[in-house]
């Protein structure tokens, strides 16, 4: 009997193709690539027993593992899964609603905060700069990353230069870990953040980088890091960094993040 190919069948089969594609650019960014192709060769090696050459003893076996495997792909590959369903969820603002939100809000006093804010940890990231200060600020926006906001010191204060430097000062409890921002205060400092695998990252690049590659590739906050050893500005987003701006670059950067 022929095969009879329509174009739902066509599209079933682009759409397969994405999906696997996809999915492999995931696993690649982790590490796993290699797990990957090893798991989609013996799906295929499983198809042409079960279905081209009709082993039904082999195929049967072969279908047992496959039917198993589904459970031990979700545990062997659940920090990748649970990034994915993070970045549906979290990594675009639900624009359909911002009209509706402006509407509850004054325009004018959230403007001249947000200003102040900016400029704030603007000030205190060219001053940690000068001075070869480590920090790591993480500033939130559609996800409040409470998870990881407990993980550290609460703090829950206005924002401030004076106050971000001390917090970063090398001497001070709090200066290992990153800070987190959002809704216009300082939630928290010390924080543990998740450490990004993408084994493309450069080896020069210290835990401060990897850790604000992590949290901006689980989520859609922003990272500033302020490197200890050559006192570079580097911002994260989506998972990717750009390396050694300047304070003007950084001023624009946030001004189209904090709102």
């Amino acid at each position: 009997m022929a095969f009879q190919i329509g174009i739902r069948d066509i599209i079933d089969i682009f759409l397969v193709a994405i999906l696997l594609f996809q999915m492999f650019r995931l696993l690649r960014r982790s590490g796993a690539a290699n797990v990957f192709v090893g798991i989609l060769a013996f799906i295929i090696c499983w198809f042409l027993v079960s279905y081209v050459f009709k082993m039904e003893l082999l195929g049967a076996i072969l279908g047992r593992v496959v039917s198993v495997g589904a459970f031990a792909l979700i545990v062997l590959f659940k920090d990748e899964i649970r990034g994915f369903l993070q970045r549906i969820g979290t990594t675009r603002k639900w624009s359909i609603f911002n009209p509706i939100k402006s509407i509850f809000r004054n325009a004018g006093e959230d403007q001249k905060r947000s200003n102040y804010d900016l400029i704030q940890i603007v000030l205190a990231c060219r001053n940690l700069s000068k001075s070869s200060t480590g920090a790591l600020i993480v500033i939130t926006r559609t996800n409040d990353l409470q998870f990881y906001q407990y993980s550290g010191e609460q703090i829950n204060a206005n924002i401030n230069s004076r106050l971000i430097e001390n917090i970063f000062f090398k001497n001070s409890p709090l200066h290992d870990g990153a800070m987190i921002i959002g809704q216009h205060k300082i939630k928290s400092a010390a924080c543990i953040l998740p450490v990004s695998k993408d084994q493309s990252i450069p080896k020069r690049m210290g835990l401060r980088h990897r850790a604000a590659l992590g949290i901006t590739e689980q989520s859609d906050a922003v990272a500033i890091i302020v490197s200890e050893e050559t006192g570079q500005i580097s911002f994260a987003e989506n998972g990717k960094i750009s390396i050694n701006i300047r304070p003007q670059e950084l001023e624009h950067l946030l001004s189209q993040v904090i709102d």
